[in-house]
């Protein structure tokens, strides 16, 4: 399973560590992710889903069906 939310597109990008020496050294900046499980009303069943934590704002903001029909416009949702 891949690091990417599935509600927000969210994924991990590069960049560098800096020491004091100004040394560079490579890095991920990971998502912050949760493996949560949603009941889907509309549906009548239970889903799990890669979610960061701006996902889970989005969907307590605009609610679970309208979050999914925004991320499989965007082609976010995988299985």
């Amino acid at each position: 399973m891949s690091k990417i939310c599935q509600i927000t597109g969210k994924k991990a990008m590069g960049g560098c560590n800096v020491s004091h020496s100004k040394r560079h050294t490579k890095r991920t900046f990971d998502v912050n992710l949760f493996h949560r499980k949603f009941y889907w009303v509309e549906q009548d069943c239970w889903i799990q889903l890669n979610v960061s934590a701006a996902g889970l704002r989005t969907i307590n903001k605009i609610g679970l069906d309208a979050a999914l029909k925004q991320a499989a416009e965007k082609g976010y949702l995988y299985e």
